[in-house]
């Protein structure tokens, strides 16, 4: 068994195709799929269930995955670390892997912005999870950091680095006739035809918290696990979203969208940095630690040169 074959398991299992996972691996797919073979007979089990098409791995492949994040992290954190005690702490290299649940992704831009102003070497990542996904992709070492809320699920294990403090607003079009107060109510929003991320969301279960306390239950027209789908339910279909009072200004300018202040209740979340609490850390994961500890959410008033 060596590095390769494990990069390439972790290929698979994440573009779930065999041509995609060889074309990302600079290998042609016989290749991956022949060092996968000689995997299964090294290890004496079945990894990868057969058939034309990938179908997923088996219980065994799944194991023998979680240990392959587990090794590959941990060869790119040595690998890493060596580079810098031979002096070379401004070449930092590599790829950071960030989940980051929805509403946040905006600021991700930022904090990657930031990231990659120290360390220009350093390439990255994004991918929309849930927080039970990035919880699961930290722990089995598919994820590098996360990006998510920090006062509502167990964060158990994990080291937090608060960002930012998350404010939510109405959006609707300019003519709807809302649109022109200071503050909307959480009851008068729920009587609204309403967009929303679906339940699995943890906005979606801040928002539905935030109905329950005030004494009200709305009728979604539209569910979405896309934030831009969001967005443009609001912009296309004259539905009524709710999201970060930031949205406007990490959109730009557009024409005929309003972002009304929700209160009664006031609510408002933190969302923060997650990394995995262990010894020794990565150093690719501790610089974009010590950028979060630093990090300015004005920032996306600022714009690219901000």
């Amino acid at each position: 068994m060596d590095l390769r074959q494990l990069q390439f398991l972790a290929a698979l299992a994440r573009e779930k195709h065999f041509t995609r996972a060889a074309a990302a691996c600079n290998i042609s797919q016989p290749t991956l799929s022949g060092r996968l073979r000689q995997l299964e007979q090294e290890l004496g089990v079945p990894i990868v269930e057969r058939g034309q098409r990938y179908h997923g791995l088996t219980p065994e492949g799944e194991r023998v995955l979680k240990w392959a994040h587990v090794i590959l992290d941990n060869w790119q954190a040595m690998q890493q670390e060596l580079g810098q005690i031979r002096g070379r702490k401004e070449a930092l290299t590599g790829k950071l892997v960030i989940g980051v649940v929805p509403s946040a992704l905006p600021m991700a831009a930022l904090l990657t912005r930031a990231m990659q102003k120290q360390h220009p070497g350093v390439d990255f990542t994004i991918l929309s999870h849930s927080t039970e996904e990035i919880l699961r992709g930290l722990n089995d070492f598919s994820l590098d950091v996360g990006v998510a809320y920090l006062d509502n699920e167990p964060i158990d294990g994990l080291v937090a680095s608060p960002l930012y403090r998350e404010r939510y607003c109405l959006f609707v079009a300019n003519a709807h006739p809302l649109a022109g107060r200071k503050t909307v109510t959480w009851a008068e929003a729920a009587r609204e035809p309403l967009c929303l991320l679906t339940p699995n969301m943890q906005n979606r279960r801040i928002i539905d918290r935030a109905f329950r306390t005030a004494q009200c239950q709305p009728t979604p027209r539209l569910e979405t696990n896309s934030i831009s789908n969001l967005w443009s339910d609001v912009r296309f279909m004259g539905l009524a979203g709710i999201m970060p009072e930031y949205f406007l200004a990490a959109l730009g300018p557009v024409e005929g969208i309003t972002a009304v202040p929700l209160s009664e209740p006031d609510v408002e979340h933190g969302v923060g940095l997650l990394v995995v609490d262990r010894e020794p850390l990565a150093p690719i994961v501790a610089a974009v630690q010590h950028v979060a500890r630093n990090f300015d959410p004005t920032g996306l008033h600022k714009g690219p040169a901000g």
